[in-house]
């Protein structure tokens, strides 16, 4: 199984990669009017800082020295002609992974909108569902990530997974805290502590009999740990923890009906 994503120039965008929670953690976080306000050069230095020694996928320094470039390559490249490309990639490595058993698994957008005005193509139902139509093949499917589909409020999770199995080859389960529509912070997993209902989104997956891998995602950093924004280990095991209760409950409520 690969998971990839077609999102042009940058991977998945942050504002800020420590803001500070009332309970201590340290969370990544996004705010709209942020990107409205600085150039991606600018945005990259004011992070920078924030990284605790890693590099942010996406965000490499070298990439970065090249921003203007990878910009101008873009300029006439519009959602549809994206969509096209990725199409065409789909298409041509298909054979390959029919051989091979291979599942390509695209990861949504994030967030699912346009940023610095570049096109995003994986961002809602509808979008899915045509990307998956337009190659109709059970080694063409997505990462299912509620931290990134769930960006846009308007995104039904539960209703994404029913409305796709078989497609989903990789799941990405955390939860997110929302401010406005446009400013948002990740959170620990629990229901209590986002926006997301973790359990109908699990419950979702099991009532396709999804049996691909499931991982945390991100998480917050807690407990003075030190790592890559998102990606320390406490809350993400902890994260996995509630996740395997949430699937055993779902299981042996379901088994006794």
């Amino acid at each position: 199984m690969v998971c990839y994503n077609f999102m042009p120039v940058f991977d998945w965008t942050r504002t800020e990669l420590a803001r500070r929670r009332p309970d201590g953690s340290t969370v990544l976080a996004y705010t709209q009017e942020a990107v409205d306000a600085i150039n991606p050069e600018d945005m990259f230095d004011s992070i920078r800082g924030s990284m605790n020694g890693t590099v942010m996928p996406g965000w490499e320094p070298e990439r970065m020295a090249h921003i203007k470039e990878l910009f101008e390559m873009y300029k006439d490249i519009d959602e549809e002609k994206l969509f096209e490309n990725l199409v065409y990639f789909l298409k041509a490595i298909m054979p390959v992974c029919n051989k091979y058993d291979i599942k390509m698994a695209i990861h949504p957008d994030d967030p699912a909108w346009s940023v610095f005005g570049l096109p995003r193509i994986i961002t809602g139902k509808e979008k899915i569902q045509r990307m998956l139509n337009a190659v109709d093949d059970v080694h063409n499917g997505i990462t299912l990530c509620t931290g990134s589909l769930g960006t846009n409020l308007e995104n039904d999770l539960p209703d994404i997974i029913r409305s796709i199995p078989g497609r989903i080859h990789f799941a990405h389960v955390r939860n997110l805290k929302f401010n406005s529509p446009t400013n948002f912070e990740e959170s620990a997993h629990l229901s209590t502590d986002g926006t997301f209902d973790m359990y109908e989104i699990v419950k979702a997956l099991h009532d396709i009999h999804f049996d691909g891998p499931i991982r945390p995602d991100h998480g917050r950093m807690i407990w003075d740990e030190v790592a890559m924004p998102g990606y320390g280990l406490y809350d993400r095991a902890l994260g996995a923890a509630y996740i395997c209760g949430l699937w055993e409950a779902i299981d042996k409520a379901e088994s006794r009906n």
